[in-house]
């Protein structure tokens, strides 16, 4: 039985790892993404979006930066779908003041069953009856939230910027210029923690809508192998990717459309696992105001599911 006990003890651990390793790889881009965008802001103001050495941007604008983390106090509903090892999922999103909540209306393509639906709904309601099940969920929310910014206050040392003439548009923006700028490691940084390794292996290209100074569509690489732990905790394996792309959701709340990641991770030097996810948000609904957890599970669960 000791044995048995061991072996899912492991198991456990390995896991965590692996989702803790794919958590801050996801978190650097993310962050990179957030900083480089805020800090074109200054360049847009001056004669070109060029004028200015891009560290300087970064450097000027990493706090705020930090504060654009927290709520702007526009308050979103949408649709996230998801496809992940866990299959092919479609929620129903709606933000509170206390923080997210969602409910499963689509799996693989198709209408929840009878049943299905109902053990959503027993879930939903289970989160309002006990407090404690949202506060771990809101816990997460923030452990992700601090990791992000970790590493937007060592993006100016951590990165070398540079410009990209002559690129053609993402595609994907308003139509107006757009600045492309390339990120990479810069080689005299030293990681100051475990997780702020993942920097050292990440390198891209992000495309910047010079009209509205909003990153439009980010690309990353993992283009050498990142350790955490000197390879004890996790090995991060180069040839994995990373995309991110944004957009205006109404009342200038920028939040992402797109957002995929390819990732092969060994954890604790046992277990290899390929991380590969796919996000995309779309159908944005800003909400009239602010409204607790326990309204917005409520107004999740008077919604009718998709027949279909």
């Amino acid at each position: 039985m000791s044995s048995i006990a061991s072996k899912r003890s492991n198991r456990r651990c390995n896991k965590g790892f692996a989702i803790t390793s794919q958590r801050v790889m996801s978190a650097a881009l993310l962050a990179i993404a957030a900083l480089i965008f805020d800090g074109n802001a200054h360049a847009a103001a001056n004669p070109g979006p060029t004028a200015r050495p891009p560290r300087d941007w970064i450097v000027e604008t990493a706090a705020n930066e930090i504060l654009m983390l927290q709520h702007s106090g526009t308050y979103l509903r949408y649709r996230m779908h998801v496809v992940d090892q866990k299959g092919d999922q479609v929620r129903d999103v709606i933000e509170s003041k206390d923080g997210t909540v969602a409910r499963l209306i689509l799996r693989d393509g198709r209408a929840l069953t009878a049943e299905e639906d109902a053990a959503e709904r027993e879930r939903l309601n289970d989160v309002l009856a006990s407090p404690a099940n949202y506060a771990k969920h809101v816990k997460n929310d923030a452990s992700g939230k601090k990791l992000a910014v970790d590493l937007i206050r060592l993006m100016p040392d951590a990165m070398i910027y540079t410009y990209v003439p002559g690129q053609p548009p993402s595609g994907r923006g308003s139509g107006s210029p757009e600045v492309v700028l390339d990120y990479t490691p810069n080689p005299k940084w030293s990681p100051p923690s475990t997780t702020a390794e993942a920097l050292t292996g990440l390198q891209g290209r992000m495309w910047l809508d010079v009209k509205t100074h909003c990153m439009v569509r980010m690309e990353g690489q993992i283009f050498k192998p990142v350790n955490f732990g000197w390879g004890m905790l996790a090995h991060i394996y180069p040839g994995g990717k990373l995309e991110l792309e944004q957009t205006d959701a109404g009342n200038g709340r920028w939040i992402y459309t797109h957002f995929t990641q390819q990732v092969t991770i060994r954890a604790l030097l046992l277990k290899t696992l390929n991380v590969h996810t796919q996000i995309d948000a779309s159908a944005f609904q800003i909400l009239p105001g602010e409204m607790s957890y326990q309204d917005a599970i409520r107004l999740l669960l008077s919604t009718s599911a998709p027949s279909h």
